[in-house]
């Protein structure tokens, strides 16, 4: 295997990592006013209760951070060409995440220091807020490089609001906070306590059905040529086919009350949306609208480059595994069982 490819890889697994970790954050956010329980509970119950859905992310959402931030190193360092294009042509959605994620992460830490109701409904409403605005622009950047973006005459790539309120775009904007939705209700039921984990169970089997159904739109639109154009269409097919597999085998697991399974399945689901963007555009990173694109060639750095860059990665990546493997160990069980409120 050569540098290239192992590096392309491992921009690929990062990215997916943090999509898998992330997910899960901006789904509790999503949730958050929903875990809440019943309006006729003890106004002191029911916040408790959403406290419980918060602490399920308290020790791990600003660690998951840190797979985007590697990711967007690796971009830096290792797709220097691949990171000018994209970050330049995607820069509104890009802002769009950032600005989602300092404002979640803020209200998730200043909730607690509200002195009113109405403070706090300020705060759910921006840690609501800061994880639908995320995950939406996530699944937007998808359907862009699914579809591929348009791209001007000196060779640099260009979105404009017409490119991104596409059907296609637009639904796999969709689809994907949807399914981040149901990801972070498969987190919460199997983290929380079992009060807070049932109504996330529920929730999470409504929103595994509805990432289902929106996600025939995009299916659907690319079938009739109004959708994705795949370099590796069998490629393409099978992974398809194992996402809409990860959701049913997720929504089954849900419905039976196998949690761990559950949140097994939505972290394989939440994962293929990256493994269908770079297979089945190989060997292109970046596509265009008229059916070329940037190649890995293009887009990779010398490589002499690479191979400094390797003997970095060989220590980084295993002590961000480790911290990973450490933290979810630190804090394993529900909480309320093993470890106090966060918030």
């Amino acid at each position: 295997m050569s540098l290239e490819i192992l590096w392309l890889a491992l921009l690929g697994l990062l990215l997916a990592g943090y999509f898998v970790l992330g997910g899960y954050d901006y789904g509790v956010q999503m949730l958050h006013p929903f875990l809440g329980g019943r309006s006729n509970r003890a106004k002191g119950a029911k916040r408790a209760s959403r406290n419980a859905a918060l602490d399920a992310i308290a020790p791990f959402f600003l660690g998951n951070e840190v797979w985007l931030v590697t990711f967007t190193g690796v971009l830096f360092g290792a797709f220097p060409h691949l990171e000018g294009s994209l970050l330049s042509g995607l820069y509104p959605l890009i802002v769009a995440i950032l600005v989602g994620l300092v404002l979640g992460n803020a209200a998730i830490q200043l909730r607690g220091r509200a002195d009113s109701a109405l403070g706090r409904r300020w705060w759910d409403a921006l840690i609501v807020f800061g994880g639908a605005l995320p995950a939406v622009c996530w699944g937007l950047v998808l359907g862009l490089l699914l579809h591929g973006l348009p791209r001007r005459a000196d060779g640099s790539f260009h979105i404009g609001v017409g490119e991104v309120l596409t059907p296609f775009v637009v639904a796999c904007g969709l689809t994907t906070a949807l399914l981040f939705a149901a990801h972070g209700a498969a987190f919460a039921a199997l983290r929380s306590s079992p009060e807070v984990a049932f109504r996330a169970r529920h929730l999470g089997i409504g929103l595994l059905r509805a990432a289902g159904a929106m996600g025939c739109l995009p299916l659907l639109l690319t079938l009739f040529g109004a959708g994705a154009a795949m370099t590796n269409r069998a490629t393409s097919a099978a992974l398809a086919a194992l996402l809409a597999a990860a959701l049913g085998s997720a929504w089954w697991s849900l419905t039976r009350g196998h949690h761990v399974r559950a949140f097994a399945a939505t972290c394989c689901a939440t994962v293929l949306p990256v493994a269908l963007v770079g297979a089945g555009h190989y060997p292109y990173v970046l596509i265009d609208a008229a059916g070329g694109g940037m190649t890995i060639g293009h887009a990779v750095t010398d490589g002499v480059t690479l191979k400094i860059l390797t003997v970095f990665g060989v220590v980084l990546i295993p002590v961000i595994l480790a911290y990973q493997s450490w933290s979810w160990w630190a804090f394993r069980g529900r909480t309320g069982e093993r470890h106090p409120s966060y918030f």
